[in-house]
């Protein structure tokens, strides 16, 4: 597998958009069968050896897990039953996939009712009436989860950095992106909310506490790159006019964070620093214009095998 594949925003844009919905309504299985947990971490999806899953999802009767294979190129219905449930990747409208989805669901015994429009999209069109022509493109499907494969390896040396509360590496599928985000360990001013076809006590849950979060996005809304974003909530003064690395990375001012292009990691010389670089010089800046507790909260990066010192 080639580490840190090409991404072609605009090639991959109409594939993306299919999966963008595919994605939430995988995910809202999940939402509908876990419970709640801080800051909706009971919602992503995580990146594996083929795809992205839910990982395992309890229901009364069974365990189960939904998998989307980017390499054979469908979806499975895991059950621990022993079930097993497929569903062809292809070029399919979102109501097709919808339909087909719920099949197998019911085909393996799993829950088939979850909440059935899309969150973070402005006018959400329900998934069953979201019937026009579909893309799906293998090639760019492969290397969307190739990226993130090799992302989600930096992100998670970056999260070992760190003693106090940190977020998994995960996938949200309403904004669309992939994330690891760090705490401060103090509460946070009430979010304004404000996000499309996003409950504002979702929002404000989510933000309860100071946090510096950064993550991967593949594009799209005007932003026809992938990019790495790092932000601040709050955002400290002056944060936007902080020094950060690489060379490449900037204040993005429609976005209010700082952003660094997929393609500028992927053409350095060394495209693991680089995005270290730009994870700890944008975290820095943050907790250091916020007054964090950097000596309690910080340690090494970790290393197979050695336990933290004592």
């Amino acid at each position: 597998m080639p580490n840190w594949p090409a991404l072609d925003y605009p090639a991959f844009a109409a594939t993306g958009q299919s999966l963008h919905m595919w994605t939430q309504i995988v995910g809202k299985f999940r939402l509908a069968n876990t419970p709640w947990v801080n800051h909706s971490w009971q919602v992503p999806l995580y990146v594996d050896a083929r795809g992205l899953t839910t990982s395992l999802v309890p229901t009364a009767d069974a365990g189960f897990e939904v998998r989307f294979d980017f390499l054979d190129h469908r979806l499975d219905v895991l059950s621990t039953s022993g079930a097993r449930e497929t569903v062809e990747l292809v070029p399919m409208s979102v109501a097709e996939f919808h339909e087909a989805f719920i099949a197998a669901l019911e085909r393996a015994g799993a829950p088939t009712r979850f909440h059935g429009s899309p969150n973070e999209v402005p006018d959400p069109i329900p998934f069953a009436a979201q019937t026009e022509a579909g893309d799906y493109a293998p090639e760019h499907a492969t290397a969307f989860w190739q990226a993130m494969v090799d992302i989600d390896r930096v992100f998670t040396r970056f999260r070992s950095g760190f003693l106090g509360k940190v977020s998994p590496v995960h996938f949200f599928w309403g904004s669309f992106d992939l994330a690891v985000t760090r705490f401060s360990g103090r509460t946070a001013p009430a979010h304004p909310g404000g996000f499309p076809a996003l409950p504002d006590a979702v929002t404000r849950e989510a933000y309860s506490h100071e946090v510096s979060s950064a993550g991967f996005w593949p594009g799209g809304n005007g932003i026809e790159e992938a990019m790495f974003f790092s932000y601040a909530y709050p955002a400290p003064d002056a944060f936007s006019d902080a020094s950060v690395e690489p060379d490449a990375a900037y204040w993005h001012d429609q976005l209010s964070e700082f952003v660094l292009a997929y393609a500028a990691v992927r053409a350095a010389p060394d495209p693991d620093a680089a995005l270290m670089a730009f994870l700890d010089s944008t975290y820095r800046a943050a907790a250091d214009l916020a007054g964090w507790d950097r000596s309690a909260l910080e340690c090494a990066y970790g290393e197979p095998g050695v336990p933290r010192i004592a």
